[in-house]
C-alpha cells in the first residue's frame, strides 16, 4: 500500500511539475512574440516618412505600416472634424480633436481622405457641450506623424455616436455618413503650427515584462513543488529510517 501511495505522490508531483513548467514556458514564448512586435514597430519608427503617395491603400498592408513616419500634404476638411470626448491625457480629460485630410496626392489610392488626430483639448468646465474654438488653416498643409489604428474604442453607454461632440468613431459609419473616400487607418500628427493641441500621445510598450514575471511564478511553483517531493519523499523517510 505504501508503494502506491508512493507511486501516486511521484505522478501527482510529476503532474504538476509539467504542467507549471509548460505554463512558464508559454509565457516565456508570448514575451518573445511581444518583443519581435515592438521590434518591428521599433524598426518602423526609423524608417524615412512616407508621403502622400506611397500611404498603403490595401487593407493587408495596413498593419505592416503601423507606427511608420509619414509627411502627407493635403488640405483639411474643417467640416467633418469630431471631437472624441472622454479622452485622458496629462491626466486630464478631454477631447481628441480629428481632421479629415484631402490628400493632394494618394498614388494608386482610389481613397485620398486620411483621418488625422491632430491632438488633444482639454474640455470646459461649465459646459460638455462646447468645443473649443480651434484654428482652421485653409489651403494645402504639412502634416508631420505617425501611421496609427483607427482610434480605439471606449464605452459608449449606447450612444447613438452623431454629432461633432462622440465617443467613438466607427470607420463605416463615419464614411457613410460624410461620403468621404477614406482610407483605413489614420494619422497621429506629432507637429503642429501652435495651434494649442497637445500631442503628448502614449508610448506603445512591448509588455514583456509582465510575462517574465508570469513565467517566474510558473517555474518558482516547478520548483517548489519539486523541492517539496525531495523533502518529504526522499530526505524524510531516510532521515526516519536512519532513527529507527
Amino acid at each position: 500500500m505504501r508503494v502506491d501511495r508512493s507511486f501516486m505522490v511521484l505522478l501527482a508531483a510529476a503532474a504538476v511539475v509539467v504542467v507549471t513548467s509548460s505554463a512558464g514556458l508559454w509565457q516565456l514564448d508570448r514575451a518573445r512574440q511581444k518583443q519581435d512586435l515592438h521590434d518591428a514597430m521599433t524598426a518602423r519608427q526609423a524608417m524615412a516618412p512616407l508621403d502622400s503617395g506611397a500611404l498603403p491603400c490595401r487593407a493587408d498592408d495596413w498593419a505592416a505600416q503601423q507606427h511608420r513616419p509619414a509627411r502627407l500634404q493635403g488640405r483639411w476638411l474643417h467640416e467633418h472634424t469630431v471631437y472624441l470626448d472622454n479622452r485622458v491625457m496629462a491626466g486630464r480629460a478631454g477631447f481628441v480633436v480629428l481632421t479629415p485630410l484631402m490628400l493632394d496626392d494618394s498614388g494608386d489610392c482610389e481613397a485620398d481622405v486620411v483621418l488625422v488626430q491632430r491632438g488633444w483639448v482639454p474640455r470646459a468646465l461649465t459646459d460638455r457641450t462646447q468645443v473649443p474654438a480651434l484654428p482652421q488653416p485653409g489651403g494645402t498643409v504639412a502634416v508631420e506623424g505617425v501611421l496609427a489604428p483607427w482610434p480605439s474604442r471606449i464605452y459608449d453607454f449606447g450612444e447613438a455616436g452623431e454629432g461633432v461632440i462622440r465617443q467613438n468613431l466607427d470607420f463605416a459609419a463615419y464614411r457613410a455618413s460624410t461620403g468621404l473616400p477614406l482610407i483605413g487607418l489614420s494619422v497621429q500628427q506629432t507637429r503642429g503650427d501652435d495651434d494649442g493641441l497637445l500631442r503628448d500621445w502614449p508610448v506603445v510598450a512591448s509588455g514583456v515584462e509582465k510575462h517574465h514575471g508570469y513565467a517566474f511564478q510558473w517555474f518558482g511553483l516547478s520548483g517548489l513543488i519539486l523541492l517539496l517531493y525531495v523533502w518529504f519523499q526522499i530526505v524524510q523517510p531516510r532521515r526516519q529510517a536512519r532513527r529507527a
